[in-house]
């Protein structure tokens, strides 16, 4: 697999980071910015206000290939790839994977960049991350979008999707996503409506930061750190970002995909309830990877609100 992906032997001994660089649809280099010995990539294009392009699981910056050089035209556009995904380094152990830790990493890396007036959009695990860094620095934030994801503690006893339960059960969710990569072979293509958007250089693109057991643990993490119940080791950062989210008196744009098999339409409510004022717009040809299924219309909306 790693050569039909486009790994040259001369590329050197990072398999990871050559197989990303291999990666065609993504031409944007990238930076990089080291967090306790962590190295982060991230995209930096464009000038203006910045707009931070937030991931989740399975992805990376790829997710936003189609957002960048239209935003890039009147912003400045920073796309970070997580700890454990895209360019950026993987950790083997499992407990450096925490909510707390993707924050400060986030934290760290806008904090670096002197990031001021900014736009956060955010799906998936972006949400909470992003989330989290806005309620520690709201005097940096001026816009936010939020795109299928959640920022609370999901009561005890609460049933996730089915998929997710079974990673997050020790010895399966090894075998399922370290072992089979279940999360990018299953998971990520069951999350794309359209299915003709599926393509063999996409799925390329997405099981090139992971071309082995070890690579994929910042992928198995994700789905253990749902934080469901208030025993939860990231029920503490949860609830904080929880409690200071009503602080946050800035425009929302709220962009939900109505084909989410994990984030129901039931959720709009929530939000809502949270920013009365929000902007609501729904796709409806659209799955939880919603930049993959609609980017054109995703980017025409963020660019009108952009400009108000």
């Amino acid at each position: 697999q790693d050569r039909r992906d486009g790994l040259r032997p001369e590329e050197g001994g990072d398999l990871h980071g050559a197989l990303v660089k291999a990666v065609a649809g993504f031409p944007f280099r990238s930076k990089f910015h080291t967090v306790e010995g962590v190295k982060l990539a991230y995209v930096d294009q464009g000038r203006g206000e910045p707009v931070v392009l937030l991931h989740g699981n399975p992805t990376w910056g790829y997710l936003y290939r189609k957002f960048i050089p239209p935003l890039a035209r009147t912003n400045r556009v920073i796309v970070p790839d997580h700890m454990g995904f895209g360019r950026s380094d993987k950790p083997l152990d499992p407990s450096r994977y925490r909510l707390a830790r993707h924050i400060t990493n986030l934290e760290s890396l806008l904090l670096k960049l002197d990031v001021q007036s900014a736009t956060l959009a955010m799906q998936d695990w972006g949400g909470p991350i992003g989330l989290g860094f806005a309620v520690r620095h709201p005097h940096r934030v001026k816009r936010l979008i939020i795109m299928n994801t959640w920022a609370w503690v999901i009561p005890a006893g609460t049933r996730i999707h089915p998929l997710l339960e079974q990673f997050r059960q020790p010895g399966v969710g090894e075998a399922l996503i370290q072992g089979l990569n279940l999360f990018v072979e299953g998971f990520l293509p069951a999350g794309i409506h359209k299915k003709e958007r599926v393509t063999a250089a996409l799925m390329r693109a997405y099981r090139a930061p992971f071309p082995d057991w070890n690579s994929r643990v910042g992928v198995l993490a994700f789905p253990r750190d749902i934080v469901v119940g208030d025993d939860h080791p990231s029920a503490p950062a949860m609830h904080e970002i929880a409690q200071k989210l009503p602080s946050l008196k800035v425009p929302v744009l709220l962009i939900w995909a109505m084909k989410d098999p994990a984030f129901p339409k039931a959720m709009i409510g929530l939000w809502q309830k949270l920013y009365p004022h929000a902007q609501l717009h729904t796709l409806e040809q659209a799955g939880h990877f919603l930049q993959e299924d609609e980017p054109e219309r995703i980017v025409e909306l963020m660019r009108e609100f952009l400009k108000r």
